[in-house]
């Protein structure tokens, strides 16, 4: 079994707090979906927002997810780079899997295909 990081981003709107949540539960079930993983499977979960969204902790939609309740979350401040995308939340999922590290899918929604147009899931 190895350690392997999934990465993930997405884009919101606005700086709302429903809005926040849906997109941070989506992307969630995403990551899940394509890599056929379990809540018990994730080592911990780290979050980070940028600077321009401020309404809601990411974390509070998966904490409230059905078997979710005991996996580590930390949400964190995304270093601030002019130019950079904004109203974006990035996940780095710790996952213990058989799968190779080519065989892992890191999901990019919304705006944020524009971080990884290699790698994303969205056209």
């Amino acid at each position: 079994m190895y350690m392997r990081g999934i990465r993930g981003a997405t884009t919101v709107e606005h700086n709302e707090e429903s809005e926040i949540l849906q997109a941070t539960i989506q992307l969630l079930q995403q990551i899940v979906t394509a890599n056929d993983i379990k809540p018990e499977d994730i080592g911990s979960v780290i979050i980070t927002v940028t600077q321009d969204l401020d309404a809601v902790f990411p974390a509070k939609a998966i904490r409230q997810m059905k078997g979710w309740e005991l996996v580590p979350l930390m949400c964190a401040l995304e270093i601030n780079v002019e130019g950079s995308l904004s109203r974006c939340i990035r996940f780095m999922v710790h996952v213990n899997t058989e799968k190779k590290q080519d065989e892992i899918v890191h999901v990019y929604l919304n705006g944020a295909t524009a971080l990884r147009p290699d790698l994303s899931t969205q056209s």
